[in-house]
């Protein structure tokens, strides 16, 4: 299991009902993974500032898929896709250079 920081939606009770988000600690199975994308509009609403105030300016964002068997779950996760890719199949790398 990986661990990653996910981006969750929340929706607030106030009479505006603007949409809000939060972050949250997740543990993927590398093997579920189906795909990774750049996820540009989650960036356009960082500048917006709909996003958490932890996050820094610089911040990019992947969706990924994962296989849930009939149907895909699609996560929105912080960092790029190559960041992420490491991150899940780092433990294999580090086997094969162990030998």
């Amino acid at each position: 299991m990986i661990k990653l920081v996910e981006v969750c939606e929340l929706l607030h009770a106030s009479s505006n009902k603007k949409q809000k988000y939060t972050l949250r600690e997740i543990y993927v199975n590398p093997k579920h993974v189906v795909s990774l994308r750049e996820d540009t509009a989650f960036k356009n609403k960082l500048t917006e500032g709909t996003l958490p105030n932890e996050l820094d300016t610089r911040q990019e964002f992947t969706r990924m898929i994962l296989d849930k068997g009939q149907v895909g779950m699609e996560l929105i996760v912080v960092g790029t896709p190559y960041i992420i890719e490491t991150k899940l199949n780092g433990e294999k790398i580090k086997s094969v250079l162990k030998g």
